[in-house]
């Protein structure tokens, strides 16, 4: 294993929020952060934050619109069997997606393992009874022929009632790669829009999802825009693995910056980071 050299350890530190440790971690942050102790913790919180606001718009007669990723997709399952067993109607909930992977111009097959449109209709809409599920043109993706319709489409709605998500090594929500030539305002109002997928993202995604078969990553991709996310009613953004120990210091304590997307959640409203105990170890120079 490969440790950092002296000038990259004091370079690091110099950057004192990485060295809360999990104790401390969200005490006097930009972005509310709730730290739980286990990645099943997290998902299901997700899984009830999403059951709960349906079960509440069903009472009141209002339709239900979430932005939902894949990624992380642990919440789905307890999603799932919470509808099953509660038989909550899914009639009026209108599911956006954040992204998906793009061939050339046009998406991957739903076949292809990568796909997030073949990842949603396996483990989500094919395991909900029939019955309770949404009907078919209430399961958007962002549309790479139309990208504007989506947000038209969205904005008809009223917006997203709660944006679900993660956050990517390079701080990005949704397929938002960072910008250095943007002003952290320009960037918040960034629309749904097609786009290269930054090197970054394509290795750590390979690194996980392709043995590191980074040659078959796709480079390109359509993802819901800033403004559409940041303009939800509520944030929930879950956090798990050993890389996030940087990145949430980062998101929650770090400059407000396009370079660093989820920074931006630092004004939302109603914004939350869902941590597991992992994720809130230190990263590096101890245990804690």
């Amino acid at each position: 294993m490969a440790f950092p050299s002296g000038r990259e350890r004091r370079n690091m530190m110099e950057r004192e929020y990485y060295r809360i440790p999990a104790e401390l971690l969200g005490e006097n942050g930009k972005i509310p952060l709730r730290v739980m102790e286990t990645s099943e913790d997290v998902f299901r919180s997700m899984a009830s934050m999403m059951a709960d606001c349906i079960r509440e718009n069903n009472r009141e007669g209002r339709r239900t619109v979430l932005i939902c990723p894949v990624g992380p997709v642990g919440q789905y399952a307890y999603f799932v069997e919470q509808v099953n067993r509660e038989r909550l109607d899914l009639s009026r909930v209108w599911f956006f997606n954040m992204d998906e992977y793009l061939d050339g111009d046009t998406f991957i097959d739903s076949k292809n393992p990568l796909s997030f449109r073949g990842f949603m209709d396996r483990e989500v809409y094919g395991r909900i009874d029939p019955e309770l599920l949404m009907p078919k043109d209430q399961r958007v993706f962002p549309d790479p022929a139309d990208p504007a319709g989506t947000d038209r489409l969205l904005e008809e709605l009223g917006g997203a009632d709660i944006a679900f998500g993660g956050i990517g090594i390079t701080g990005h929500l949704a397929f938002n790669e960072p910008r250095k030539d943007m002003t952290a305002a320009e960037f918040a109002a960034l629309p749904t829009r097609v786009l290269e997928i930054a090197p970054e993202t394509r290795a750590v995604n390979a690194a996980g999802e392709l043995g590191g078969a980074l040659e078959c990553m796709p480079a390109r991709c359509v993802t819901l825009g800033m403004k559409q996310i940041l303009g939800a009613g509520k944030l929930r953004l879950g956090v798990f693995r050993d890389w996030h120990r940087a990145v949430v210091r980062r998101a929650v304590y770090g400059e407000k910056t396009a370079e660093f997307p989820v920074t931006l959640a630092q004004e939302h409203p109603d914004a939350l980071i869902l941590t597991n105990g992992n994720a809130a170890r230190l990263p590096f120079g101890g245990n804690g």
